[in-house]
């Protein structure tokens, strides 16, 4: 939400304003956009809920990341994965269940031990239930495959926009917003994905903690030239016009300005600041550096994301959805380094590791654990057989995780494949296409369905969201308290 501005620009703004005003009464103002008008928006409440997407990009290797701890599973996975298989005595331990976690996540075993932290197991796109021979037989034009499986940009989008449908333009959580009618659009931190654009409404995309949001330009207003422009501008978008079009233009640089007013303060904190949330910074005290700032992008917006909720009733509304993002994840070659506990994956699981279990204690520490929920999406599972590059190339069926006071965890969900090269999950059968790239047992749209009923969506409001729930006669998959 910038906008730069120079001397000359009030002067610029008003000619050009009344040459489209000109064009757009005549050319524009017969046509007319009677579709425009939107449903009234949700007042804030006490029952407020959040959902935190953190979208992991370039393929997260979910079996590096959950790996089963029973011997025969643990047997199959160490003899496929050789030299990328993790050592079961170094994982982090779930108690009670037959997983560990990778080393580097071993932040998270507080929410395990709480009950407040989920797998869910081979989760991917789908048109419908699948099974392998229909897989097998379908042409790859069929309805029944997804488009372009394997290719980054096109499952990036499917799971974004919780269809099988590659060229769709709103993303699943925008079209929750739209419909359960949300004061604010979905919050992003990490870049203006499709995850969060609707028919009508594009995400709110916000800096990192300590950054300035505003009207580039227009924020000291202690100089009077730039006082009076910004007088000049909020009098000029305060006129209301007959034309629909012109009107929703200026009703949209209305609310910039006062989303900007509103929201500017609180984004700017960051922790070394006086006026910090003490509760929020003992969350985050290992991951604040030297200058005051969360020392990793994804701690950086989860920092930020936990500020905004704290501050709920400065952002307004009873329901918030949030978009953060952790990129890196594709990791052809040299995914370890010398062992399989160290490397390029090691160093991002930890990331998120360490920044998801901020997030969670810094929920517990100002009460709101109960009513936020943070899940996981990646483009796509990587192949259970390691490439010749020490590392894993890209496949389907992913495992993810859920976090927070309200999911029923210390429990697993969805069905873990079975780890046999060629077997029943692998969609490969002639041995040079046997890699372990899974048919996912659970869709996207399952997955979607069950955090949004968490969060209020009810049964039509999912089927208009989520295209393909229908063609699933199970729309639950994960438990909540």
């Amino acid at each position: 939400m910038t906008t730069k501005l120079n001397r000359n620009d009030l002067e610029q703004l008003l000619i050009q304003r009344r040459q489209w005003l000109k064009l757009a009464g005549g050319a524009l103002g017969a046509a007319g956009l009677g579709g425009l008008a939107l449903a009234p928006k949700r007042a804030y409440a006490a029952d407020y809920r959040a959902l935190v997407c953190v979208f992991l990009y370039g393929g997260n290797d979910g079996l590096n990341t959950i790996v089963p701890t029973d011997t025969t599973r643990y047997n199959q996975y160490s003899a496929v994965r050789a030299g990328l298989a993790l050592p079961r005595t170094s994982l982090t331990t779930l108690a009670g269940s037959d997983y560990g976690l990778h080393p580097s996540m071993a932040a998270l075993a507080t929410a395990w031990n709480d009950g407040a932290l989920a797998p869910v197991f081979n989760v991917g796109p789908l048109a419908q239930p699948l099974t392998k021979a229909q897989y097998r037989a379908a042409p790859s034009s069929s309805d029944l495959i997804p488009d372009n499986l394997f290719s980054h940009s096109d499952q990036q989008n499917l799971w974004e926009t919780g269809t099988t449908n590659a060229l769709a333009r709103t993303g699943w959580g925008g079209r929750a917003a739209a419909a359960l009618r949300t004061v604010n659009p979905v919050i992003s931190v990490g870049g203006n994905g499709r995850f969060g654009l609707s028919d009508y409404a594009a995400p709110l995309v916000l800096p990192a903690p300590g950054a300035n949001f505003g009207v580039e330009g227009l924020q000291d207003t202690s100089w009077a030239p730039i006082a009076a422009r910004k007088k000049a501008l909020e009098a000029l978008y305060a006129e209301n016009h007959q034309n629909e079009l012109t009107q929703a233009y200026v009703k949209q640089q209305r609310d910039a300005f006062a989303t900007s007013a509103r929201l500017g303060p609180l984004i700017k904190i960051k922790p070394g600041d006086a006026n910090a949330s003490q509760p929020i910074n003992q969350a985050f005290a290992s991951l604040i550096g030297p200058d005051g700032q969360v020392t990793t992008m994804i701690g950086q917006q989860l920092y930020q994301i936990a500020k905004l909720i704290e501050g709920k009733a400065t952002v307004q509304g009873d329901r918030q959805i949030f978009f953060a993002q952790l990129g890196g994840f594709d990791t052809h070659g040299n995914q370890i380094d010398s062992n399989s506990t160290t490397g390029e994956h090691a160093r991002l699981l930890k990331m998120l590791g360490d920044a998801m279990g901020a997030f969670y204690q810094a929920m517990k520490n100002i009460g709101m654990a109960q009513q936020v929920t943070l899940f996981t999406q990646s483009d796509f599972g990587r192949t259970f057989k390691p490439n010749n590059s020490n590392g894993t190339d890209h496949a389907w069926g992913n495992h993810h995780l859920v976090l927070g006071g309200s999911v029923k965890g210390r429990a697993t969900y969805g069905t873990y494949p079975t780890l046999q090269l060629g077997g029943p999950d692998d969609v490969g059968v002639e041995s040079w296409e046997q890699h372990g790239r899974w048919l996912p047992t659970t869709s996207v749209a399952q997955y979607a369905a069950t955090l949004l009923h968490w969060f209020g969506a009810d049964d039509s409001q999912l089927n208009a969201i989520l295209p393909n729930l229908g063609n699933f006669g199970s729309r639950r998959v994960l438990g909540f308290l």
